[in-house]
């Protein structure tokens, strides 16, 4: 049931408007460094490594099938020339306790100042459903973070440190709640709290089910609201606004963890993914599968994201 996805919260964290992004005084144009311009980025590229990853079968929490995922996406950052880490970790669950594996590449930012932009989406797959592919939920958060990385390698003068990270555990195995689904999410959220470490995220983008063909993505209410605005002003810019609206609910995803501690954090998902416009009825289900996901809808989403990068880092 959609509401399973679905919170109520007691408030809102409100943020300050966009702020102004113009020269430090005292620097000349000599001086001044040098902008980032958002890379090229293919949804075709983008929609071939979803199709791969899809490929390697389920990856239910807790699994064999999940430990190999978690293998196969450090070494794909690693091919990609992106230093990856395993974050291994035990947390309990209905069944017992399991292991869950975060997946973390780092990509160094000039001049960043310790400041770190992170990139998410979850891997695993949903447990229990026959036939369950999770093409569109996680595999196309996964394919559009690889090329995401792709692109932004051939980049220069990145403004931010930029952290992909591959949650596991997201989806439940029952229902929600403190010792069942967003494992990864909150280990990494928990850790970076001991290390004092979350004052450095300067915001968090999630990417979640941002493959579907029919593409519209819903922005729930417990995102930033400075990063909603950003996210619509490049869509504006790409020509896309179309395909971005609000939510008019708050949705439980795996920027939770970090939103609810003070970190800007925005869940960019579709949760309209179905077989008619407002519907969700293909998420959870064996319908979600290869066909129901495009390349066009993955580049809109990469280039809104490559695009609000300079505005974050200006914040």
């Amino acid at each position: 049931m959609r509401w399973m996805r679905m919170i109520w919260l007691a408030a809102l964290v409100l943020a300050g408007g966009v702020c102004g992004c113009g020269r430090e005084a005292g620097l000349s144009s000599e001086e001044a460094p040098a902008a980032f311009v958002a890379p090229a980025l293919s949804g075709a590229a983008a929609l071939e490594e979803v199709r791969q990853f899809v490929e390697l079968g389920p990856k239910e929490p807790g699994t064999p099938g999940a430990e190999r995922a978690a293998q196969y996406l450090a070494e794909r950052l690693e091919r990609l020339g992106v230093a990856a880490e395993i974050q291994e970790f035990r947390d309990a669950s209905p069944i017992g306790e399991l292991t869950f594996r975060n997946v973390i590449g780092r990509i160094p930012g000039a001049d960043a100042e310790g400041r770190i932009l992170m990139l998410g989406a979850h891997y695993d797959t949903k447990i229990g459903i026959p036939d369950f592919q999770g093409a569109n939920d996680s595999g196309s958060g996964v394919g559009l973070l690889f090329e995401i990385v792709r692109a932004l390698k051939t980049a220069e003068a990145l403004p931010l440190d930029i952290w992909v990270v591959f949650f596991d555990g997201e989806e439940c195995r029952e229902t929600y709640g403190p010792n069942d689904g967003f494992h990864g999410s909150r280990h990494l959220a928990k850790t970076m709290a001991a290390d004092g470490m979350l004052k450095d995220i300067a915001a968090l983008i999630l990417l979640d089910m941002v493959g579907d063909r029919d593409l519209t993505v819903t922005i729930p209410r417990n995102s930033t609201p400075w990063l909603t605005s950003l996210v619509f002003d490049a869509a504006r810019a790409e020509g896309t606004r179309k395909h971005f609206q609000l939510y008019p609910y708050p949705i439980a995803d795996d920027h939770i963890a970090f939103f609810e501690r003070g970190v800007p954090a925005i869940d960019l998902i579709d949760f309209q993914f179905g077989s008619a416009p407002g519907l969700n009825d293909y998420w959870h289900t064996a319908e979600d599968s290869m066909d129901k996901v495009s390349a066009e809808s993955l580049a809109i989403v990469g280039n809104v994201v490559l695009r609000v990068i300079p505005g974050i880092a200006a914040r």
